[in-house]
């Protein structure tokens, strides 16, 4: 990551965690899919309206695996192998008290949650059991959130692949074994993606006791080093604020897609699916972005920044335009995979038109924030995202909306959310890069 070209080592880094965050995101997809086609326009919802409020809950604490990463590769980039191994058990330590918190909180107020989103009388005690059996596998989703960005910052992203292919394909079986065979319905879909999480948590667990480097895994020296967590915390806690404040506008949207009823929350579940895999194909050039500005700080090379900006954005951009344009002209036969009801064809539609097309914008948002947390500054992208989108989109919804509430209103919010953040993220960037340069030559010629 420190020498040479970086496109292909953007691309070849890049891939298998595009394909790993696909498979991940094909466990909700299969959960959709199978319930919706299975068990009904009902049920269909409540799996649905249930994404934006479970990532309210644990993005919070998915954040801090963002700063483990950053963390593990400054080290790494450094070649200061004692403090790589020590940040590595203080990772997997508070991956397990992260996602011990998660579940109590999930368990404890999924239901009182769903009431304040409005969740309709024929949805909510679907959802309600979806979530607290889907919280019962927080501590192994966190584990192995942990443990992929171990890896991630080593460079592996391939091993992370193999470990969700296997759970993947556990998932799946699962879910038609427990809803076709047993009639289990949003509670067979629950169960099988938290056994399928507790497999690729063994498995990513089981990679890193196995290892022979500094990023070995000794079970006895799991502990929270406080040097190593206050870093953590640093980056990773106005990551996961960041998430979780997008996750209150989301869940203000989702209460406002709700009015329109189940119909309407079922369309916009599966095209939230659809629209997923362009995200989570975007994301990846996200994590490349943090992990090759992280490992070339540490190494301090500051020449080389610039250059992963502008391999990130280009690719981001190809990805989101390509497959963005994609989803919406197959929608309609994409939409038909989640569920054989008509009527939320349309409706469908609407969001993939007013989200999907445009999507690569967001990558290009994103891409500027991994390149500032990789360089070590994570409260000015939050700060930015929380007002540029999260308070804007709250506003809109208690504006615009209520001027003209319709399904176009309520999308276009993204749009603008979109632009507005990578306008200032992007000057943002220029500033702490110009910092970065300077901080690191003055290290260099006292060296």
């Amino acid at each position: 990551m420190c020498n040479g070209p970086l496109t292909g080592k953007v691309l070849l880094f890049s891939l298998p965690l595009m394909l790993s965050g696909m498979l991940q995101l094909l466990y909700n997809a299969a959960d959709v899919a199978v319930v919706g086609r299975f068990a009904g326009s009902a049920s269909l919802a409540a799996v649905g309206s249930t994404g934006s409020l479970t990532n309210l809950m644990i993005n919070l604490f998915i954040g801090l695996s963002i700063g483990a990463s950053v963390v593990v590769a400054r080290n790494l980039g450094a070649r200061d192998f004692r403090r790589a191994h020590d940040a590595v058990h203080t990772a997997i330590a508070l991956s397990l008290v992260a996602g011990v918190v998660s579940l109590v909180i999930g368990v404890a107020f999924s239901r009182s949650l769903l009431v304040l989103m409005d969740s309709p009388d024929d949805v909510i005690d679907l959802a309600a059991l979806y979530m607290k059996i889907y919280f019962l596998g927080m501590p192994a989703l966190m584990v192995y959130n942990f443990g992929s960005a171990i890896l991630r910052a080593m460079g592996d992203t391939m091993r992370p692949l193999y470990f969700l292919t296997i759970s993947g394909i556990i998932n799946v079986l699962l879910n038609l074994f427990f809803v076709c065979v047993f009639h289990m319905d949003v509670a067979g879909v629950a169960l099988a993606t938290i056994i399928s999480q507790y497999v690729s948590a063994a498995l990513v667990v089981i990679c890193l006791s196995k290892l022979e480097n500094c990023c070995h895994l000794n079970f006895k020296e799991i502990k929270l080093h406080k040097k190593d967590v206050g870093e953590m915390l640093r980056v990773g806690l106005p990551a996961g604020i960041q998430s979780s404040m997008f996750s209150v506008s989301n869940v203000l949207i989702q209460s406002s897609i709700n009015s329109f009823g189940s119909t309407v929350m079922a369309a916009n579940a599966a095209a939230a699916n659809i629209e997923g895999f362009t995200y989570t194909a975007m994301n990846s050039i996200y994590q490349a972005s943090i992990t090759f500005t992280s490992q070339n700080v540490g190494a301090k090379k500051p020449e080389r920044i610039g250059k992963v900006c502008t391999v990130c954005l280009l690719t981001v951009t190809a990805i989101g335009i390509v497959m963005g344009c994609g989803s919406y002209l197959l929608g309609e036969s994409l939409l038909k995979i989640y569920s054989n009801d008509p009527t939320i064809i349309p409706y469908g539609m609407i969001r993939l038109r007013y989200v999907c097309l445009p999507y690569f914008m967001c990558g290009v948002m994103e891409v500027f924030v991994g390149l500032l947390r990789g360089m070590n500054c994570s409260a000015a992208p939050m700060i930015v995202s929380i007002f540029g989108s999260c308070v804007f989109r709250v506003a809109w919804v208690y504006t615009a909306f209520r001027v003209s509430p319709t399904l176009e209103t309520l999308y276009i919010a993204y749009i603008i959310s979109w632009t507005i953040c990578s306008l200032i993220q992007f000057a943002c960037y220029l500033f702490v890069k110009k910092r970065t340069t300077r901080r690191l030559t003055q290290a260099m010629n006292n060296e």
